[in-house]
């Protein structure tokens, strides 16, 4: 009897830590990603053109639907490359996305430089910040022809901007952690 016990518990042993490691290869699976990133020269500057791929977590969608609003952040800043010093900056621009939910109207509402707009569901709302096109990024004059160029982008949840007592208790929680980088050339 006590061999059968060993076995069983060394095989439980075996699955808890099976499922341990395979645990984070299922969170990283759904790991926020570019699905399109494209970046364009015209008369009137640079601009860029992208789409993001991520799902909520539940408990930020729970804080969500509980009255806290998220706050989504792209940054892009471009570069000129120099083989003498550190590449010189060029431009830089950033767009916040304020999404909140309203429960008396049961609507979400997303908030953009001033503007906002309301959806009925979340998927519907989390599409307007997951897209972006003909965002200028610089001048046209500040693209210089015959130079090696490229752009660093971020996009991300931004726990800063949560009220205070909410960033205090998400610290170090996984599923607040929503950040997908880029960096692509161009000439």
């Amino acid at each position: 009897m006590h061999r059968i016990e060993l076995v069983s518990a060394c095989l439980a042993t075996w699955l808890l830590f099976l499922a341990a490691l395979l645990c984070p290869l299922a969170a990283r699976a759904d790991a926020p990603e570019f699905t399109e990133f494209d970046v364009s020269r015209s008369d009137d500057g640079l601009q860029l053109n992208f789409s993001v791929h991520f799902e909520l977590p539940r408990g930020v969608e729970d804080a969500l639907v509980k009255g806290v609003p998220l706050y989504f952040v792209a940054e892009a800043e471009v570069f000129r490359d120099r083989w003498y010093w550190r590449d010189k900056p060029i431009g830089k621009a950033t767009r916040v996305w304020r999404v909140a939910y309203q429960p008396l109207v049961r609507k979400y509402r997303v908030t953009f430089g001033g503007l906002s707009q309301s959806f009925d569901a979340l998927p519907d709302a989390l599409a307007t910040v997951r897209r972006v096109s003909g965002w200028k990024i610089t001048e046209p004059g500040q693209i210089e022809d015959g130079s090696r160029h490229y752009i660093e982008m971020s996009y991300r949840l931004d726990t800063t901007l949560l009220p205070r007592p909410m960033q205090i208790g998400i610290g170090g929680q996984p599923e607040w952690t929503l950040l997908v980088e880029k960096v692509q050339r161009f000439n």
